[in-house]
């Protein structure tokens, strides 16, 4: 049975910063007959749900809405993600853009100002350097 990762989110796990979920019916379709691994890499790294929203910042760091430093927690759920995906075989992913994780095409400014610009999440950064492929499906 082919195995995809997907963020949880999107399959309708209450794990969003604000309590609620993503859940996306395109993603429920595409992954039928799949063996489904969920992840995400903010609670797998120790973040409360819910949670202050978070944004990458130009240097690398991940702060939230009162300017903490939160990178050791986004750290540590990347590397845990990838570990999971590994030991499960798995090599394609489903993730939520727009997340300062998951994003694959856009990510927040870092401002907190509701403005997306093109960039990628830091967990998202790792798993294509070890060749997990992203899928794109609205």
């Amino acid at each position: 049975m082919k195995k995809i990762g997907v963020s949880a989110c999107l399959l309708g796990v209450s794990c969003k910063y604000n309590g609620s979920h993503n859940l996306n019916l395109n993603v429920l379709e595409a992954v039928k007959g799949q063996e489904v691994i969920l992840i995400c890499p903010e609670v797998m790294g120790g973040l409360t749900t819910p949670r202050m929203p978070n944004e990458i910042q130009e240097d690398g760091r991940v702060i939230n809405a009162n300017n903490d430093d939160m990178s050791e927690y986004f750290i540590r759920g990347k590397e845990i993600s990838l570990q999971k995906l590994k030991h499960h075989q798995c090599y394609r992913v489903i993730l939520k853009d727009g997340s300062p994780s998951c994003g694959y095409k856009s990510i927040y400014d870092g401002h907190f100002t509701n403005t997306k610009i093109q960039g990628q999440g830091v967990t998202t950064k790792l798993l294509k350097k070890h060749n997990i492929q992203i899928l794109d499906i609205k």
